[in-house]
């Protein structure tokens, strides 16, 4: 009798355990794509298109102003590449991401980010690559060479010294990489690449003679007017891309709706201020933040495409 009652206790713990490891399986699965995360601090990062060495003092005071608005401690800082930053919010190091489409695109797929903002610019006209007073949701990319170069079009590109961005640059690398694939012209293989860090940099290269042509976005030889005023005139444009979707603040993708839609208005609210706007304009030139969805970056993922499948 005793040993009947000992299966019994047995069984009914045994089946007790098993119940309740099905219940935290169940629980541990569901968390893991729970959109419940309120940050107590947000950590912000972005990698930058221009001047690089001076960078982050120019974004630290972002801090303060996001810090006012959500009312928890912010720290904003400057990652070496896109990469990264999907790495560190793929392993929630980072709360915040300011990425290319490119890099929103890979860190979507890679169950990282999610896409909070589209960022808006003034549009350019050319030539002279002057802003226009109309807010536009995307740009282009735009190959540029030194006036007088043997380089007449993008035909001529073969063989020759390019300076361009990292290979997740949408500008920088993506769309003229892409577009001219399509035309024949095999960029990857058929020239050197010089990798540099920011698109001023590129124009400079070109400047300094140090590589025949760059891929920067339009029109980064405004950055540079200020140290050589007459850049318009040396360096100058071969070749435009089509439009490419602006750049994207991201978030973790367990981040809360309600900490989105808050985190949203913050920075609308920011880029809209004197001293917001001041801020981030030398960061990215960006002038406004609009609410935007996934499938807007469809292009991208049809570039990416293209270039991937030659690297092949």
């Amino acid at each position: 009798m005793k040993i009947w009652k000992t299966l019994a206790v047995t069984g009914t713990l045994l089946l007790a355990a098993a119940s309740l490891a099905a219940c935290s399986s169940k629980s541990s699965s569901a968390d893991k794509g729970s959109k419940d995360y309120t940050p107590k601090s947000l950590n912000i990062q972005f990698v930058p298109s221009s001047q690089a060495d001076t960078i982050e003092a120019k974004a630290k005071p972002l801090e303060k102003l996001l810090k006012n608005e959500l009312h928890i401690p912010v720290k904003v800082s400057v990652s070496t590449d896109y990469n990264s930053i999907v790495e560190a919010m793929d392993s929630k190091q980072v709360d915040v991401g300011f990425l290319p489409p490119d890099g929103y695109v890979v860190a979507h797929k890679q169950g990282a980010a999610d896409v909070l903002l589209q960022a808006e610019r003034f549009g350019i006209k050319q030539p002279g690559g002057k802003n226009t007073d109309k807010l536009v949701g995307s740009y282009r990319s735009m190959i540029v060479v030194k006036k007088g170069s043997d380089i007449k079009s993008y035909k001529d590109l073969k063989g020759k010294k390019i300076a361009v961005q990292d290979v997740t640059s949408s500008a920088g690398y993506i769309w003229p990489v892409a577009e001219l694939l399509q035309k024949g012209v095999d960029i990857p293989k058929d020239d050197t690449l010089v990798t540099v860090k920011g698109h001023d940099q590129g124009v400079m290269s070109v400047l300094n003679g140090d590589t025949d042509a760059a891929f920067i976005f339009e029109d980064a030889r405004n950055i540079v007017k200020k140290d050589v005023p007459d850049i318009m005139n040396k360096v100058v444009p071969i070749y435009f891309t089509k439009p490419i979707p602006n750049d994207t603040i991201t978030v973790r993708t367990d981040m809360s709706q309600a900490f989105r839609k808050k985190l949203a208005a913050a920075f609308k609210k920011i880029v809209k201020s004197k001293e917001g706007h001041a801020i981030i304009s030398s960061i990215y030139t960006h002038e406004g933040y609009v609410n935007t969805k996934d499938s807007n970056f469809d292009i991208v993922r049809k570039y990416d495409k293209i270039v991937n499948d030659d690297a092949k």
